[in-house]
């Protein structure tokens, strides 16, 4: 981690990284794409579900993220120990919060979907598909806390063939519940939560590797000092996810009001495909940025600022360039990639496909403040790594989502990303130059 050449470490931790993320994001896009087959409430309906996984996103990355951070800043500083701790603690905690959630959830189905931001219309096939990914939340929140421990302490590639099992038990469940037994969008929660269950199996067998740091109950010391720890690492992911939550509430409610009378489901639909469309092409990147944090860790630790800057301005760089090309391709062929979802609902078309041809105008501006936020956590500088964390979904994104409608209508809706993507650069840039100036400078930390 502190002698290999800076831009091929950072390549070898981000492929299985990227394919994690990719895999991860497979989830979401597999079912939409079976769902749609069936009807567009059923598409509209995992498009609420989706707050609902971005809450278990929140915790899960939190935690993930809180102790990954501390165990590669611990191991390249030589305390063993200490890691095995925090990344014991930072796996139970998740689990027995997920488990408090599905109690309290899964009684109230209904209730929980209209909070998402369900139209009555949508309210059952929401129900459904909560069901089971309801049941599944603590092995779904832990699993991502797992995968981020695993990663961050160099050990990615188990933590990817985890996650890929995972995908590929899924993509098979799917048509087996949905369509051999007739199970609808259940069948497709209940594919989800069963591959999720499996994924977690493989990965907390991953930490009892000679390589890995154990999960072992005897480490399960909760304190102050250590929640403090994950608060440090953790808290400009929990900010990130949280405002994610938001904004997909927020998106649902909004779709759902300024569209034509009856039209309801196709634009809660249309923007659920979306939404899947650019986090399959974001986890690319994501997962490329990830790739550099663990060098990143480690370097940090031993005092090697030099390696820290250089992967990171590689990881932007690559991220940019890939973005780029993805966004000529999304705005020539939006109509062709919306139709892949749903194609017998041309309003739903029509909707998703301006609304995909606005987010990647503006896409390629995502990578800097992407990984510039993720430099900020990893050398725990939280102030600014917690405020680019918020911005895109957050401190921009909503109040773009409900000024920009008033005067717009449904167009307003549709541009909100794309307005909140490139505030977030315009915020990101002197950051940017800011910690590359003090990188360059030795001892500055």
């Amino acid at each position: 981690m502190t002698t290999r050449p800076v831009k091929g470490l950072v390549c070898k931790m981000a492929v299985p990284t990227i394919i994690a993320m990719v895999t991860t994001a497979l989830y979401n896009v597999v079912d939409a794409a079976f769902i749609g087959r069936l009807s567009t409430e059923g598409t509209a309906g995992i498009g609420i579900s989706f707050a609902y996984m971005t809450f278990i996103q929140a915790l899960g990355f939190y935690f993930g993220h809180g102790s990954g951070n501390h165990i590669s800043r611990a191991l390249g500083a030589k305390n063993v120990a200490s890691a095995s701790v925090v990344a014991t603690v930072g796996f139970i905690t998740p689990f027995l919060l997920g488990a408090l959630a599905a109690l309290c959830c899964l009684p109230n189905l209904s209730w929980l979907s209209r909070l998402l931001g369900a139209p009555e219309n949508v309210v059952p096939y929401a129900n459904d598909y909560l069901r089971y990914i309801v049941v599944a939340t603590p092995f779904m929140m832990s699993a991502l806390t797992l995968n981020n421990q695993l990663r961050l302490q160099g050990n990615a590639h188990f933590g990817m063939v985890g996650i890929v099992s995972g995908a590929i038990l899924n993509i098979a469940l799917d048509p087996l519940f949905i369509f051999t037994f007739g199970m609808g969008v259940s069948g497709a929660s209940l594919a989800t939560a069963v591959s999720q269950i499996f994924a977690w199996t493989l990965l907390l067998y991953g930490t009892f590797k000679p390589e890995s740091v154990h999960i072992r109950l005897c480490d399960f010391k909760p304190s102050f000092r250590v929640y403090y720890e994950i608060f440090r690492g953790g808290l400009p992911s929990l900010f990130r996810q949280v405002f994610n939550c938001a904004a997909a509430v927020s998106l649902n409610y909004c779709a759902a009001r300024y569209a034509a009378p009856g039209e309801e489901a196709s634009a809660v639909a249309a923007f659920a495909v979306v939404t899947r469309i650019m986090m399959f092409a974001f986890s690319v990147v994501l997962g490329f940025s990830q790739g550099f944090q663990p060098v990143c860790g480690y370097n940090y630790g031993a005092r090697l600022y030099d390696r820290v800057r250089e992967s990171w301005l590689f990881a932007t760089c690559v991220g940019s360039a890939f973005l780029l090309v993805i966004s000529i391709v999304g705005i020539i062929f939006a109509p062709q990639i919306v139709a892949l979802f749903r194609a017998e609902d041309s309003v739903l078309i029509e909707i998703g496909a301006t609304t995909l041809r606005w987010q990647c105008a503006a896409f390629p501006l995502v990578a800097l403040f992407t990984t510039t936020g993720m430099l900020f956590q990893n050398i725990r500088m939280t102030g600014p790594a917690t405020l680019l964390s918020v911005c895109r979904n957050g401190l921009f994104f909503l109040p773009a989502l409900l000024l920009l409608p008033i005067w717009l209508g449904l167009t307003g809706v549709q541009m909100a990303q794309a307005v909140a993507d490139f505030l977030t650069f315009v915020l990101a840039v002197p950051y940017a130059l800011w910690i590359n100036r003090k990188l360059k400078q030795i001892n500055i930390f």
